[in-house]
């Protein structure tokens, strides 16, 4: 039985995970590892640590389906349409620039649910706060080794975390990246920002007239909503949960200063949008350091094959663009690779 790893359980890992099980006939031992303590990726919902049932998303906020994709994903919408996963995006973002033909949806569980559907479709051995470090070749097969804990080997492997960190992974993969492939994954290349999470106590009220609004005036602000208002959902349970975007440059100017210098510098401008806020009762701050590919990798749509035998692939948004298409993109140019491996 062939042994495959997945590195990265975010969109891309986790549809490539439920794409090799629906299309492999053979018996396959699948695994997704992931350095973080859940699935999402840069698609992550949090809860409130005061009420597990109020939640917001930090990453992705909707997902656009362009006529162009309604054409060749049309299936990918209609399966998590079908499972109440996705629903269209009805309240109103001011701002949002609306192409002919565009529809926007929204996850009512959280963005996350949409990864976590993938994940279960697949059947895989999930495995969290595992970050590789290293991949040895042994006896044609891989070695992979993580900052805890024993290494396991595996028959094929496919890495789907930011192009960055696969540059970063040491041993025999360091040293079979061809100096060409390595210039080309180089040159990938991400937007950087915040996001902040604020949880109200129940009852509290937000009286403004939208649910989203992209700011254009602000240095600091790009991007607000509220929450559980976008996803339109409501409980006399949980309190109202806002989110805040930050424009690129402020992500790049404090990207190396810490959560206790940078929330405040956001605070006082959402003071500046919308006066008179009531104090939250819990706070997250995410730093996106890899928030969105400005630049992919060139000549390698979807994914780039580092080696044959064991097969070695990597995939994601640094090899397409960084939304909801580009990664079933990048996901089934990964499967369309491995047809021949497994």
């Amino acid at each position: 039985m062939a042994r495959v790893l997945i590195v990265g359980a975010g969109l891309t890992g986790s549809l490539c995970a439920a794409l090799l099980r629906k299309e492999t006939t053979c018996p396959l031992h699948l695994a997704v590892w992931d350095k973080a303590g859940d699935s999402g990726g840069r698609m992550t919902t949090t809860s409130s640590p005061h009420n597990p049932q109020s939640t917001l998303d930090l990453g992705a906020q909707y997902i656009t389906r362009t006529p162009r994709s309604a054409k060749i994903h049309q299936s990918f919408y209609d399966e998590l349409l079908a499972h109440g996963i996705l629903k269209p995006l009805t309240s109103p973002v001011e701002g949002m620039v609306m192409k002919e033909g565009d529809c926007n949806f929204v996850a009512p569980q959280g963005v996350s649910s949409i990864i976590k559907h993938y994940l279960k479709e697949s059947g895989a051995d999930i495995c969290f706060r595992q970050c590789v470090t290293h991949i040895n070749l042994r006896n044609d097969k891989w070695e992979v080794f993580k900052e805890t804990g024993f290494p396991e080997q595996f028959d094929i492997v496919v890495l789907t975390m930011p192009v960055p960190q696969i540059l970063r992974l040491q041993g025999d993969i360091a040293n079979l990246i061809s100096e060409c492939q390595r210039q080309q994954l180089a040159s990938v290349s991400y937007s950087s920002r915040f996001a902040l999470g604020l949880f109200y106590e129940v009852g509290t009220k937000i009286d403004v007239p939208w649910a989203g609004q992209y700011i254009t005036s602000n240095p600091c602000i790009r991007f607000i909503s509220i929450d559980n208002k976008k996803r339109n959902i409501g409980s006399s349970e949980t309190g109202p949960s806002l989110v805040i975007h930050t424009t690129v440059p402020f992500g790049v100017t404090h990207l190396e200063h810490s959560s206790e210098e940078v929330q405040p510098l956001i605070f006082q401008e959402l003071e500046n949008i919308l006066p008179g806020l009531p104090q939250p009762v819990a706070t997250k701050l995410q730093k996106w350091r890899y928030s969105q590919v400005l630049n992919a990798a060139a000549n390698h749509p979807g994914q780039m094959t580092l080696h044959l035998k064991p097969f070695l692939v990597c995939g994601g948004d640094g090899f397409t663009q960084s939304n909801f298409d580009g990664c079933i993109t990048s996901a089934l140019c990964v499967l369309e690779a491995l047809k021949n491996h497994i």
